[in-house]
């Protein structure tokens, strides 16, 4: 019976053995020995090694070649000296203005309406794309620009923004139609001049980036609980008194994540900027470009490098810390609510009767 069993079930010895290997590794799992000596850090080394590789090693160098000199030839001198840094606040000779700090300026600002233009698209889209009933349909509609070339898309908005683009068709339909009804005879229609402006990067910015800001937001409101609105109506609150007091502080790390998304890679664009703006919309990347690939200043390419770093992981460390405190904040007022007692208030609390028994 035996021999009939094991013949007509071969997959049996299989799954016994299977199930007893998975009892061990449970068994053993449980064990304070190999709690203590947990193998879990040994899997992140990987990581750490790839993030040490590609990223920790490139800022040293670069941060390196900030403090060194400008060869003739291209290259670099290996000597200490803040020249880099001080040609980013040198003026011009003959009218005494700074040079670069224009354009770091002018990186800056367009880089904060680009953030928060997207952001002011983002959360509706977010919102109505939580709510739906057809997500995959619509997160596939907003993933799909992805699958295309940046280059690709940044041509095609060359031909709608161009001189014979779908804009000044536009334009050119309803002015033949307005002087049809007005008579006119003798006119010409001049184009709008929509490329090479700072109105350009910034729109094709934040088309460039805008999905970077729905994705988080979407997760952040998909996870949202909606029972709070429901009770915030019935306490008398309006509906834009519920969305903006309610539900914007409950998203706010999607909203944090979406302005990190947007921000940092806007910050450092280059190719917006070279193919719809002009030396009049130039922002840090293009300057950085330029000084390797034209002036072959590598030791001021390296200083700006530096200051875009800086400022980037400035800003993503207050957008952190403040995420953090509020979180806190939420934490103590909900232990406050719930009347369990706080570490620190017990402790002071044990301390004054103590003072007093004695």
């Amino acid at each position: 019976m035996r021999m009939e069993n094991n013949s007509s079930n071969p997959k049996q010895p299989k799954k016994a053995f299977r199930q007893s290997l998975q009892l061990k590794v449970a068994s053993k799992a449980n064990e304070e020995k190999f709690k203590k000596a947990n193998p879990g850090p040994v899997y992140a080394w990987p990581m750490g090694l790839w993030f040490t590789l590609f990223f920790v090693v490139p800022i040293i160098i670069i941060v390196c070649y900030s403090f060194m000199k400008k060869d003739m030839h291209g290259g670099v001198q290996r000597v200490f000296t803040l020249d880099a840094y001080k040609a980013i606040f040198s003026r011009d000779e003959d009218t005494g203005k700074f040079i670069y700090l224009p354009i770091l300026l002018r990186t800056l600002w367009m880089t904060v309406i680009s953030s928060f233009v997207s952001i002011l698209i983002a959360l509706p889209c977010g919102y109505a794309i939580a709510r739906s009933k057809k997500q995959t349909v619509l997160l596939i509609l907003v993933i799909i620009p992805f699958l295309t070339n940046s280059l690709i898309r940044i041509f095609a908005w060359q031909t709608i923004m161009g001189e014979e683009g779908l804009l000044n068709g536009i334009f050119k339909f309803f002015e033949v139609i307005w002087h049809f009804i007005i008579g006119a005879k003798d006119w010409t229609f001049t184009p709008h001049k929509f490329m090479y402006t700072k109105g350009a990067v910034i729109i094709v910015s934040i088309y460039m980036y805008l999905p970077y800001a729905i994705l988080p937001i979407f997760t952040a409101v998909d996870r949202f609980d909606f029972s709070l609105i429901e009770a915030a109506r019935d306490l008398g609150a309006t509906k834009p008194q519920s969305m903006f007091k309610i539900l914007i502080p409950g998203i706010k790390s999607g909203i944090i994540s979406s302005l990190i998304f947007t921000f940092i890679p806007i910050f450092g664009n280059y190719t917006v900027p070279q193919l719809v703006g002009s030396t009049k919309s130039y922002m840090l990347g293009n300057i950085i470009m330029d000084q390797i690939q034209k002036a072959r200043n590598i030791p001021l390419a390296s200083a700006f490098s530096v200051v875009l770093t800086a400022i980037t992981m400035i800003a993503i460390l207050f957008m952190i810390t403040s995420d953090k405190k509020e979180q806190s904040l939420k934490k103590s007022n909900a232990k406050e609510d719930s009347g369990v007692p706080d570490k620190n208030t017990t402790a002071t609390a044990a301390a004054e009767v103590k003072k007093v028994e004695e």
